[in-house]
Order: C-alpha cells, then structure tokens, then sequence
C-alpha cells in the first residue's frame, strides 16, 4: 500500500509475537534506605530503553509496533538476561548482560545464546506522574548485516519521559515522548562504514473511566538506511522517514474474566522527495481493523 513500516512491524503483522515474552525470576532485598534487586530471565527485558511498546500504558490499545522500535525497545524480549541494580525511592540504578540478538523465525522456543551484550539504565521518579530514563547499551550482533555479511554489533542510547495523569471523569490519560540512536559499523561488499541513525517516538493516548472507550495516537521519525527500505542501490543512505497514526479500540462485553473488543486506525507515512517515486508520492495512506481480547480489569 505504500505504507512505512519498520522490520518488527511487518513482522508483527505476519506472525504472533514470542510464545515466551517473559520467562524470568526476580529478587530484592532491603539495605537501609535502598533495595538490592536481582533478576535473571530465559526470556526477558534486560535495562535497556523505556518500557516496551506492548506493555506502555501510552500504547496499550494500539496492536501496531512503532516504526522506531529498533532504536528504543526491541530488546524487550531477550533470550537470555542477567539484572542487578540498586534503588531508593525516587530512583532505580541497573546493569544487564544479555543476548542481543534478535530472535529466529520460530516464534514459540527460545534461543539462547552467550550473554556478551550490555546495558546499563537510571530510571528517575520526581512525582507519581512522571517517569525518566537514560539508557545505554553494547549489543553483538544484534541487527543482520547487508546481503550476506555477518550480523553487525550497535551501540544504542535512549532517553524517554513518561507522563500519567488520572481525568476528572476516572478516565485515564498516558504519554511518552522516546529518543533512540544506533552506532553501527556496516559492511559492504566493497568497504566497511561507520553509520548513526535516529529515533523519535511521541505518542499519547486516553480511556474512558469504564476502559471501553480508548483513544491513542502516534508519531515516529526514523532515520533509515537504504538496506532497511530495500533501496539496494543506495544501501549505505539514511532516508528520513515519517509516520503519524490515530486510532480507537472499543472494549465489549467481559465474560468469564476475558473482555473483547474491535478497533480501527488510520496512518500516513511520510517520505523525502528522493522515495517519492516508490511510494507513489510523499504522502501515502494506510488504515488498519482489529479485533481484541486481554484479561478483564
């Protein structure tokens, strides 16, 4: 259709997510005024980026990966993550080895493999509604390489702000503004280069007091190399990229513990002049239907 859309979201698209999104045991332990945590997962989050797309309140009604979501959160499901941190009240202090490497196309086992990828994480919480993070993090192999080259390690860093605020009716409103940037070193047949691109994620989105009415939105702006469009010719080029998205998900009856509902979106990507003629113009269209089932509130 024209569409833009990152890797994960065609991928989500075609098949169900992870069988395992997390598979992991945590501990804590009090120590005076801070807590000691622990955590080790064969499937899990390691403390890298803001809370995943699935599990953001500013995006929980929305089914469609975002198109940064290779800069921000796609180390949400991990195969392998070990977690130890300390924290106060107001302020979590982390560090993860981990697995980098995205999963294969077997979406229900796990794939373990050495943990030489590494993050660390500062989360912030000034007020009860309002969340900060700053991340930063090294991960072998993480994205596959041009053609038939080898995967190719990143270096990532994010920073996101998370803004909750109940509504007068008992309604719910949540949002999110998230930067990411990738370091890679790309390989083509012919050289070795150098190559940082960007992220930027706004996204917002209310409920009504009951839950049944659920109004979201989005915007990305993604810098995108020609090997990530399929553009072969200019495989070593960052495009920037666009998309805006609105959308509403209307929560049925709930039975038996299970509620369902049905929902639409509309979206526009936006493209530079130079993938124009690919898209069939600047500005392409797309809109989207849903059906949905989440255990009841």
């Amino acid at each position: 259709t024209g569409e833009v859309c990152g890797e994960d979201s065609i991928h989500d698209l075609q098949h169900p997510h992870d069988l395992f999104m997390e598979l992991a045991a945590e501990y804590e332990r009090p120590i005076g005024a801070v807590r000691l945590h622990a955590y080790a997962a064969l499937a899990g989050e390691p403390a890298l980026g803001p809370a995943a797309f699935p599990h953001r309140a500013s995006a929980f009604a929305n089914p469609i990966a975002p198109i940064s979501h290779h800069w921000l959160d796609a180390t949400h499901i991990a195969f392998g993550v070990v977690t130890a941190g300390v924290s106060g009240s107001k302020w979590r202090m982390e560090g993860s080895a981990f697995n980098g490497r995205e999963p294969d196309e077997a979406r229900a086992d796990i794939d373990l493999a050495a943990l030489d990828s590494t993050a660390v994480r500062l989360s912030l919480l000034p007020t009860d509604r309002w969340a900060l993070q700053v991340s930063a993090g090294h991960l072998r192999e993480a994205e596959e390489g041009i053609g038939h080259q080898a995967p190719q390690d990143v270096d990532r860093i994010t920073a996101s702000v998370a803004y909750h605020r109940p509504l007068r009716d008992k309604g719910f409103w949540a949002s999110t503004i998230a930067f990411g940037a990738n370091s890679e070193a790309a390989v083509l047949p012919d050289r070795v280069f150098d190559q940082t691109t960007r992220a930027l994620l706004l996204e917002s989105a209310v409920s009504s007091a009951t839950g049944r009415h659920n109004w979201f939105g989005r915007l990305d702006i993604v810098g995108k190399l020609g090997h990530d469009l399929h553009i072969h010719e200019l495989e070593d080029e960052v495009f920037t990229v666009a998309k805006v998205q609105v959308g509403y998900l209307r929560q049925l009856a709930t039975v038996k513990g299970w509620t369902a509902g049905i929902g639409g979106h509309l979206n526009l990507s936006v493209v530079p002049p130079a993938l124009a003629p690919r898209y069939g113009g600047r500005v392409a269209p797309g809109f989207g239907a849903f059906f949905n089932l989440q255990p009841a509130r």
